[in-house]
Parts: C-alpha cells; sequence; structure tokens
C-alpha cells in the first residue's frame, strides 16, 4: 500500500486542491476494487494537530491524524495556501522538519499550485525546476533564488520531488502520480471520470520521462539518454544491450526495474513526445513529423500515438497546433 498524506495546513488552504486530490486517490482504489484486485492507496489528511481549520472564514477541515502520528509514509501532497507568503510558511514551519526527514527516510514531495512556496522552504527544491501559478512567479523568484522557477510548466519532477502550475493544473500532478503509482490504465480513467485533459502536461517536453530517473543504475541512465538524443534513429534492443555489455535478458530485466517501462515502451514513448512537440510547434505534415521521428509506417505510427496520448495524430495536431493570428 502507498501511504499517502494529504497537508492540512494553517490558514486560507484550497479547498478544491485537498477534496480532488483525496478523491482522485481513493476512485482509483474504488476501481481496483471493482476490478478484482487490491486497493493500492490509504490516503490521510496530515495536519500539525487535530483542531479544526477554516478556510477562507467560510468551510472547515478536519485532519484525521498529525505529523506526530505518521512515522513513515510515501508521498506527501502539499496544497496552495493563500495569503501574505512569508507568513504562511511562518505559519507551517511545524511541517518542514517534517518534511525533510520524510523525504530522507524515502518518500516522494508534491507541491501544488502556490503550494510551491512551503515546499520551497524545506530546502529541498534548491537546485531543481519548481512550477508555481504565474502570477507568484516575482515573488517565488525573490524568495528562492536558489530554484529554478519554470513558470510555463505545468509539472515538474525531480528525484521524486513534483510541483505543478498554477490552479488546476493540479488535477494535471495528480493524474501523474495517479499513472506513476497505478498505471496508465487507471491514469486514463480517472481522467475521464473527473474530465480532465490527460495530454495537458505535454507543454514540457519529455517531462513524462524524468521520474523514470530518479534511480541509481548509471548504466541505465546512460542508455536513457543515448534513446533521447538519437531517438530519430533505429534502435534495438541487442545494440543497446551491447553498450553496456551485458546479455538482453539482463539488460531489459535492469531497465524495466530502473523505468518501470519496457525499452521499446521507453522509445515510443520519446518518439512520441518529440512527435507532440512538433505538432505543437508549427504546420508540418503528419507524414514529415512522423519520419522526423523515426517511423516509416503511417499505420504503426498512428497506432502508438494513439496508445500513449488518446489521440490520433490528426486530432493531436488540430488541438495543440500554434496558431498565428496576422
Amino acid at each position: 500500500m502507498k501511504h499517502i498524506s494529504i497537508l492540512v495546513p494553517e490558514g486560507d488552504s484550497s479547498l478544491s486542491n485537498l477534496e480532488a486530490t483525496y478523491k482522485m486517490f481513493t476512485m482509483a482504489n474504488d476501481a481496483l476494487l471493482k476490478a478484482g484486485k487490491h486497493p493500492i492507496f490509504t490516503t490521510h489528511l496530515v495536519g500539525t494537530h487535530k483542531k479544526t481549520r477554516l478556510s477562507n472564514g467560510l468551510f472547515s477541515i478536519i485532519p484525521n491524524t498529525t505529523i506526530a502520528d505518521v512515522q513513515k509514509t510515501d508521498l506527501i501532497i502539499i496544497p496552495a495556501i493563500h495569503g501574505d507568503y512569508a507568513q504562511v510558511i511562518s505559519k507551517n514551519s511545524a511541517f518542514i522538519p517534517w518534511i525533510k526527514e520524510q523525504y530522507a527516510n524515502g518518500a516522494e514531495i508534491a507541491s501544488l499550485c502556490i503550494g510551491a512556496f512551503l515546499l520551497a522552504s524545506t530546502g529541498l527544491l534548491n537546485g531543481k525546476d519548481c512550477a508555481t501559478h504565474w502570477l507568484a512567479a516575482d515573488e517565488f523568484r525573490k524568495m528562492f533564488p536558489d530554484v529554478n522557477l519554470v513558470d510555463d510548466r505545468i509539472i515538474t519532477d525531480e528525484n521524486g520531488v513534483y510541483t505543478s502550475g498554477g490552479a488546476y493544473s493540479s488535477l494535471n500532478l495528480n493524474l501523474y502520480l495517479v499513472e506513476k503509482f497505478a498505471g496508465r490504465d487507471m491514469a486514463v480513467l480517472s481522467s475521464k471520470i473527473f474530465e480532465i485533459d490527460i495530454s495537458r502536461n505535454s507543454q514540457s517536453p519529455f517531462i513524462i520521462f524524468k521520474g523514470q530517473k530518479s534511480h541509481n543504475d548509471k548504466e541505465i541512465l546512460k542508455i536513457q539518454e543515448h534513446i533521447e538524443q538519437n531517438y530519430q534513429q533505429k534502435i534495438t534492443v541487442d545494440e543497446l544491450s551491447e553498450k553496456i555489455a551485458v546479455s538482453r535478458r539482463t539488460f531489459e530485466r535492469r531497465f524495466k526495474k530502473a523505468t518501470s517501462n519496457t525499452v521499446i515502451e521507453y522509445v515510443q514513448r520519446v518518439k512520441i513526445e518529440a512527435a507532440k512537440k512538433e505538432f505543437e510547434r508549427g504546420n508540418k505534415t503528419v507524414s514529415e513529423i512522423m519520419y522526423e521521428v523515426g517511423y516509416n509506417d503511417a499505420k504503426g505510427f498512428r497506432k502508438v500515438f494513439k496508445k500513449v496520448t488518446n489521440m490520433t495524430p490528426s486530432e493531436y495536431a488540430n488541438k495543440y497546433r500554434k496558431v498565428v493570428y496576422v
């Protein structure tokens, strides 16, 4: 079971972040149960104490456990907290050592929207990319100059630390986390249930693969980089296994263990991410882009593209292609 701790901070917390996040993970459990499988998430609202919180002076939120009671968790999610950012951090400073301790013990951390301010105050974002609401970008840069703010991103993912952009971009990060822990099929189902555009994270090239690099197999990391730098070429599993001088069977096992993808799946997703960015940039045809990313068979390209994005290449191009207004 994945233990998920959704923080209930002091102050004006985002109710939409709290409720939607809680529901998305509990809904995934419900879907697994209906499919005759075991649930994989146990989700808690975690505060520094169990007293009722008021959000915006209107709504009551009651944590069902406290940081003192949670000795070990797998994922901490920090919602947006509105108000003066320095005061928000000060009021919630008790969370900071607990978050750092849990991360050191293997927990992953996610911030939603301006929850990035509390996450950044832990120091865990120093030297890493971070997304937050674009309206808060200037203030964030002033307060945390050691963090690489990428305010055009919807999702960032580095070494088990996740952030999302403004407002309802948090839903896309939740989907991303569902996919990571419960698989692509569950993420697609969740996107349909909650009516979320699952492809919105495509604004950041290759972002889906960053989370698959937080492992310690340096030889597999080199292979991943080789794939991403040479995706236009024909790449075979035998060729890749030879690069690190192991058998194909051993290589495939190590690659799957490190990335949670087979080698073929990884190559396909790199190619499709590259194709998506080309569709977003300009007016190239489907055939031109297909050849550029290393496909020669139009039917095969369409099949893989739809498998990854749940859209045909033409549908994706029509929806996301950059429009030039004269």
